[in-house]
């Protein structure tokens, strides 16, 4: 059976074999950027100290929707033992390491080899085991990879092909399973 996901123009459907037509979502202008910025990821000063200072709030939300959505000890320090997540577009790791630290069993794909080796290296130094992969979306979706949350946070403003990233993500998604996604409102101030 082929999931379905419903393309960005609402108009036609993705389906799991259109990821393998050899599409690629990634935009090497976008990659080349932030590669340029890797050694920024764990300094809440730096380019990145934004998404720092609303990590706490985005991470409780992810926490409080998926201990409701698998029913899921509330006052658990890692309610989330045995199940599978799917960090994508990952940067160096901001979400990957609480969602580990959360009990998720984490695959964490980015399309940089320089944010990964930052996101790997910082991991390591914390005593976390998280899969990086230097990937993206549709690689690991013909690879046939399943996960029962997948975190899909400002990315999708930087991929080449929204409908293949989109149908992508959604094939790897587990009947039941549930994704996050947020991104930039398009304004001066957000570029």
């Amino acid at each position: 059976m082929e999931q379905l996901a419903l393309s960005r123009n609402a108009r036609s459907y993705a389906t799991v074999s259109d990821v393998t037509s050899g599409q690629s979502t990634i935009d090497a202008s976008e990659v080349a950027r932030f590669s340029a910025l890797a050694a920024e990821w764990w300094n809440p000063h730096g380019k990145f100290g934004v998404l720092h200072k609303f990590n706490p709030v985005r991470l409780r939300y992810i926490r409080e929707h998926a201990v409701r959505h698998f029913r899921r000890d509330a006052k658990s320090l890692t309610p989330f033992e045995g199940l599978r997540l799917l960090d994508i577009g990952c940067g160096g790791g901001l979400l990957s390491e609480p969602m580990a630290r959360m009990g998720f069993s984490v695959v964490a794909a980015d399309a940089s080899e320089k944010n990964i080796k930052t996101a790997s290296t910082h991991a390591m130094e914390q005593g976390l085991v998280i899969d990086y992969r230097a990937t993206s979306a549709e690689d690991l979706a013909t690879r046939g990879e399943r996960f029962d949350v997948i975190l899909n946070m400002e990315v999708i403003e930087h991929v080449a092909d929204i409908d293949l990233f989109l149908s992508s993500c959604a094939s790897m998604l587990n009947p039941g399973g549930i994704m996050f996604m947020a991104t930039l409102n398009r304004t001066e101030k957000s570029w």
